[in-house]
């Protein structure tokens, strides 16, 4: 199995990339999109099925429409643990720096998510507790299928990424385009 020789050469890789820096646990979260909200299934017009494998989507560029209340349909056929995150490039940038921390933290593994370590309190080591719950953002273990929906509220410079360590910076990441 490559997954041991892959994530010590990411781990390696990103250390001498800067990333495995400490960070505030709000760096990036915390404040509410202005690009969006969480939506209603009420309100889904229209539903987009993406498929991860290792390392890519099955789009590169999705369009939506600004008001346009959207359900994501992500289904994961690779055999690591990848994220589908809404947000600007700056946004991603922030939260990669998060999931590295909680890589290293050992909250998410290359594979998959430790439920229990998610749950601990991290005020001991002066931060704010870590969760991956913002409503822009799942993640998706392999072999599993998770949805989102959201509504764009307006057109800005958006990315749909994968913020796993190393997945971004081999090109998991798509556009969103908007459309009339």
């Amino acid at each position: 199995m490559k997954t041991p020789i892959f994530a010590a050469t990411l781990a390696v890789c990103l250390i001498a990339m800067g990333l495995s820096s400490p960070i505030r646990a709000d760096e990036g979260h915390g404040h509410h999109p202005s690009f969006g909200t969480p939506g209603k299934a009420a309100d889904v017009k229209r539903t987009v099925t993406v498929i991860t494998r290792d390392n890519s989507y099955s789009h590169e560029a999705i369009t939506v429409k600004a008001g346009e209340t959207v359900k994501f349909v992500i289904r994961n056929e690779g055999s690591l643990l990848h994220e589908f995150n809404i947000g600007s490039p700056d946004a991603h940038a922030a939260h990669q720096k998060e999931m590295m921390q909680m890589m290293e933290m050992g909250m998410l593994t290359p594979t998959g998510i430790d439920a229990e370590k998610m749950k601990m309190d991290h005020s001991a080591m002066g931060m704010k507790p870590m969760k991956h719950d913002d409503p822009n953002s799942v993640l998706v273990e392999p072999g599993k299928t998770r949805e989102l929906i959201w509504k764009f509220t307006k057109p800005m410079k958006l990315e749909f990424a994968c913020n796993v360590p190393g997945h971004y910076q081999s090109g998991m990441v798509g556009e969103f385009r908007f459309g009339k």
